[in-house]
């Protein structure tokens, strides 16, 4: 029992160390730019452009803002826009294109603490970028052409606080931290979670006894055994979880700089259960076509997989 609780205490400052010194900073940062940004419309005015040019990909202007929201908040900010997608009358096809590829790139609530630890933050974004596009197309002109293509009137405008004014400047930063607050806070407990489980699998020898078990499949395919834990803790608590665990194994050796650049194609995205079952709870319709979204965001992550491959 002594065991545990000194697992349980270490994980737990660990867990909190992570979320308050390195998520939260970033976070009240990168929320504050990214609300002030909308407030001032310019997300209104990129919208505008990008939109016609990724229009034949199957994404529309609420679409690409979605991109923005995961590439830039966190996983969960893109549920607002496909609910408004389903309310707005957007398609059934266009809104499983939109879900797959939220469902292939890089989580910002993870990339931007992780780039403190050594991750390569220009190019996971751009690979995540390339494999988001290529899980919309795939969705939209391959797994998803037997979808309804009929929408009716839709209102792509965003709409949201302005900021005309010191006070509404003031106002959208307040916003931006509390927001950013809320996501660290509700990180908290799957990091020490995932982080006592952790422990008390190595401790007990089951981690080692299942790498030994894959070690002769992952080998020849020139796959680091190191990556079977946090891939275990990625897929079945999500990437916050996994960024945990990759965090502990960078500070005590057991993984490389070079191996989390060359794995995060596989383990950055929100392809896992936590993260499908957030997803989908914006709405029926967008529930109703995860399936054909999940085909569509398996391809878009091969490809950022071979890509950091390929480059690392």
């Amino acid at each position: 029992m002594v065991e545990f609780l000194d697992i349980v205490l270490h994980a737990g400052r660990s867990g909190v160390e992570l979320a308050l010194f390195i998520l939260l900073p970033v976070m009240v940062v990168m929320l504050a730019l990214m609300r002030l940004l909308e407030a001032k419309g310019v997300l209104d005015k990129l919208v505008i452009l990008l939109a016609p040019l990724l229009r034949p990909l199957g994404l529309t202007g609420l679409g690409v803002f979605a991109a923005m929201q995961i590439s830039f908040v966190s996983f969960a900010a893109p549920v607002a826009t496909l609910a408004m997608m389903e309310q707005r009358g957007a398609s059934d096809r266009h809104i499983a294109a939109t879900l797959a590829m939220v469902m292939a790139m890089a989580q910002a609530n993870v990339v931007l603490p992780m780039s403190t630890m050594g991750l390569s933050l220009g190019t996971t974004m751009l690979f995540s970028l390339i494999g988001g596009l290529v899980a919309a197309t795939a969705s939209y002109h391959v797994f998803g052409r037997h979808l309804s293509n009929r929408e009716g009137n839709v209102d792509e405008t965003l709409k949201h606080p302005v900021a005309d004014d010191a006070k509404g400047v003031l106002d959208v930063i307040n916003r931006a931290g509390a927001e950013a607050f809320k996501i660290t806070i509700g990180a908290i407990p799957m990091l020490v979670l995932a982080l006592v489980t952790v422990a008390a699998l190595r401790n007990s020898g089951a981690i080692t006894a299942l790498t030994a078990l894959i070690a002769p499949l992952l080998t020849p395919l020139g796959i680091d055994t190191a990556m079977v834990l946090p891939t275990l803790t990625k897929y079945l608590g999500g990437g916050t979880a996994m960024m945990g665990v990759m965090g502990e194994m960078l500070r005590d050796g057991s993984a490389s700089v070079a191996t989390l650049n060359a794995s995060i194609g596989f383990l950055l995205h929100p392809l896992d259960i936590p993260g499908i079952a957030v997803l989908i709870s914006a709405g029926k319709r967008v529930a109703s076509v995860w399936k054909v979204a999940l085909m569509a965001a398996c391809v878009g992550v091969a490809v950022r997989t071979l890509a950091h491959v390929m480059l690392f």
